[in-house]
């Protein structure tokens, strides 16, 4: 309980939700849980609903305010205005304040290149995404206007196609939603972190996901990656392409995309040229990375490097020594620095105000179907308006066949608040048509202009006709999609920033790699996933070694640098990784929390670390089953040095346990029931499948299960034969008292 009282007396909790509602300087005791569900949670929903997450038209509420005040100041077409100024009138839709609404506007415009397809067209300096020291200048410098492709954005907003409500002082409207012509939410990136969930979709070709949703209009169950083949970034770089890793992004909406840097060699002056780099970094932490590197004496062929970014844009020059192969020197660069990561999908978006991570394929599905509900209210719109005006001149037709009476029926009237009941009753037309024939003017009383309106009864009558067939069939609502999409490739359609690489194709250096330094170290690793590299001289003036709460120590192994790490996940997986690609620490604090550093997937944990050399010896992996498999370590070596391998264990059992033996040792197996079995992995075949089922080793009982297994240490039992059997599978046999003599009882 949250104490923020000097009162005594506890407050008695009340189910009335506006109970603990505090007046102008009362304080009052209050549970944590009510805390939690009136001011906590109200801010959670808030961030989640109105700030953080896109929505189906590919905009957070700030964008959308932002740019549909644009639009109603006539910057569609008008001249570049004070940025000041726009800021000053968004500020009637977003009260969060100037500086934050101009940081809107700057990641929208042309000038700060964060965009494949930027809406704001600027002027001045408006910083550089690729670069975190090339601030953007302040708003009363700079100027902007729409871009032309933003009138994409606004199309028919006019014709009640999206819903408005009140602003947040009810003083004017605002759309809901922008009425889309093509799908921006997957054209423009987008990122956003909110609370307990987040965001980030990566951007597409506006060519390919046009011509894509076209197809998927036509057929809903195309195979997506026959027409979309990978993101396009706006820094443009290299996709290492891998068709299983895209399939899951594109399946999921989850997952990551490796971009490497673009890079030219210039013999004359023996220097690299890096002219675009990843999405995900920026120039000044690769330069930062290189030096560290080469201080480090990893990297002895580069002898200088510095940032050569101007106004043609980015370029950061790497000189070289003389018979250095640039293309090896690359190669090791995009393992060492951020020359080379990877993009984190998590393509999460508001569908009707309920947070989704949806796949490519879905998330077009969803925008067709609210671009179908635009178009069939703007068919609606213009219905209404054509019967509208129809009505009204089928008035004027009946005025037609007497306009002698109808001008009578004006002059004989004495007061002007009969003029429209009297023409009702002389034609017998309603109040509107009559309304309509009394504002005529006298000018137009002639055989011409009641001549050109009859023959617009006949054009509205046919238009009325085809909106209300374009109504009842959906084919030809999907049409004018498909019509309006062809429209927007025409007019803002790109080639490629981005090339796409295929995985298989990439060239690894034969040559073994960089010689890496095997001083000892001692890693701890714990249940929780956190890992520490220490070295014996930071170890012996330490002490206590820091964990999180709760959480316990797993591993402790005194090594050196120069050795392999495998994490086994819970998800039959294996993240790989080496000893010394971990940064020396101290027991003072927590260490890497490894599924963060290897990117492992949403709510992946790591089961087991396994250290090996030359990745020699057996993986043992137990089941709850009683089976047990023994596989050869060298079935996860990759010539590629994938970070990931799929299917590293078998799945069909739940895992009680896993240990690496680099040769043959006793083991000890321990069921539910209490049963304890010694067994050799010599007496296990090996096996070359990583995700083999193993062999029935440990015979249970009607629900009893194992629960783990661990190195047998000599002297541990009295009589280890009692533990052994001469076939397998066997019960394994209870602790006997001599073995179990001094053990304390738990519980």
């Amino acid at each position: 309980m949250a104490k923020r009282t000097k009162k005594e007396a506890p407050v008695e909790r009340d189910e009335n939700p506006n109970a603990h509602i505090m007046g102008a300087g009362e304080v009052v005791q209050q549970h944590i849980t009510d805390t939690l569900e009136i001011n906590y949670m109200p801010y959670a929903m808030s961030v989640i609903m109105s700030r953080a997450i896109p929505e189906i038209d590919g905009f957070k509420p700030s964008h959308r305010k932002l740019l549909y005040t644009m639009y109603k100041m006539g910057l569609l077409n008008g001249p570049r205005i004070k940025s000041a100024n726009i800021v000053g009138r968004t500020m009637q839709l977003n009260p969060h304040g100037d500086a934050a609404i101009y940081d809107t506007m700057v990641r929208l415009s042309r000038g700060y290149e964060a965009l494949l397809h930027p809406y704001v067209d600027s002027k001045g300096n408006f910083g550089k995404t690729y670069s975190r020291d090339m601030s953007w200048a302040a708003s009363r410098y700079t100027e902007a206007k729409l871009e032309k492709i933003a009138s994409e954005l606004f199309r028919d907003i006019d014709k009640d196609t999206v819903d408005f409500v009140d602003n947040y002082d009810a003083s004017m409207k605002e759309p809901t939603l922008l009425p889309v012509t093509f799908p921006s939410v997957l054209v423009n990136n987008n990122v956003g972190i909110a609370v307990g969930m987040a965001s980030s979709i990566c951007s597409f070709n506006l060519q390919e996901i046009c011509e894509t949703t076209m197809a998927l209009i036509k057929d809903p169950d195309i195979d997506i990656m026959d027409y979309l083949k990978a993101p396009d970034f706006p820094g443009g770089g290299m996709i290492i392409y891998d068709r299983d890793q895209m399939a899951n992004v594109f399946d999921t909406g989850r997952g990551g995309i490796t971009v490497r840097s673009r890079y030219t060699y210039d013999k004359k002056n023996h220097c690299i040229d890096i002219t675009e780099i990843p999405p995900t970094t920026v120039s000044e932490a690769i330069i930062d990375k290189i030096i560290e590197k080469a201080k480090a004496g990893q990297l002895r062929e580069i002898a200088d490097i510095r940032d050569e970014t101007d106004k043609s844009g980015l370029k950061i020059t790497i000189d070289v020594k003389r018979g250095t192969d640039p293309d090896k020197l690359m190669r090791r660069l995009y393992k060492m620095t951020p020359l080379e990561e990877s993009f984190p999908c998590n393509f999460n978006v508001l569908i009707a105000g309920m947070p989704k991570v949806l796949g490519v394929k879905d998330l077009l599905l969803e925008w067709i179907a609210f671009r179908e509900e635009c178009v069939r209210r703007r068919v609606y719109f213009d219905l209404q308006k054509a019967k509208d005006r129809l009505h009204l001149l089928q008035g004027l037709e009946k005025i037609l066949l007497d306009i002698d009476k109808a001008i009578k029926i004006v002059r004989e009237t004495e007061e002007e608040a009969e003029v429209v009941p009297n023409l009702m009753i002389g034609f017998g037309i309603d109040e509107i048509q009559a309304e309509y024939v009394a504002e005529i003017k006298l000018r137009h009383l002639n055989r011409e202009f009641i001549l050109k309106r009859l023959k617009d009864v006949e054009d509205l009558q046919k238009q009325i006709e085809d909106l209300e067939d374009t109504l009842k069939r959906r084919s030809r609502i999907k049409k004018i999609i498909v019509e309006e999409l062809k429209d927007v490739i025409k007019k803002y359609g790109q080639p490629r920033r981005s090339e796409i690489i295929y995985a298989m194709d990439l060239v690894e250096d034969e040559e073994e790699e960089e010689v890496v330094s095997d001083a000892p170290c001692t890693i701890f690793y714990t249940n929780a996933g956190y890992f520490k590299k220490i070295s014996p001289q930071s170890l012996r003036m330490s002490g206590e070694q820091k964990l999180k709460d709760g959480d316990s120590m797993q591993q402790v192994v005194e090594t050196t640098n120069d050795l392999e790490l495998l994490f086994f996940s819970d998800r039959c997986q294996v993240y790989k990784s080496r000893i010394d690609d971990f940064e020396y620490t101290k027991a003072s604090v927590l260490g890497d929390y490894v599924p963060t550093v290897l990117e492992f997937e949403e709510g992946e944990n790591a089961v087991y670390m396994a250290i090996t050399k030359k990745f020699k010896g057996y993986m043992i992996f137990v089941y709850e089953n009683g089976k047990v498999a023994k596989v050869e370590m060298s079935q996860y070596d990759t010539k590629t040095r994938r970070k990931k391998l799929l299917k590293a264990y078998s799945d069909k059992a739940p895992l009680a346990g896993a240990i690496y033996v680099e040769e043959d040792k006793d083991l000890i197996l321990t069921a539910s029931s209490g049963r304890m079995l010694l067994i050799n992995t010599a007496v296990l075949a090996a096996k070359t499948t990583k995700n083999t089922q193993g062999v029935s080793v440990m015979r249970l009982k009607k629900g009893q299960r194992v629960m783990g297994v661990r190195l047998y240490e000599e002297g541990e039992f009295n009589k280890p034969s009692r533990y052994r059997t001469k076939s397998l599978p066997a019960l394994g046999a209870l602790p006997s008292a001599e073995d179990t003599e001094g053990d304390q009882l738990m519980l």
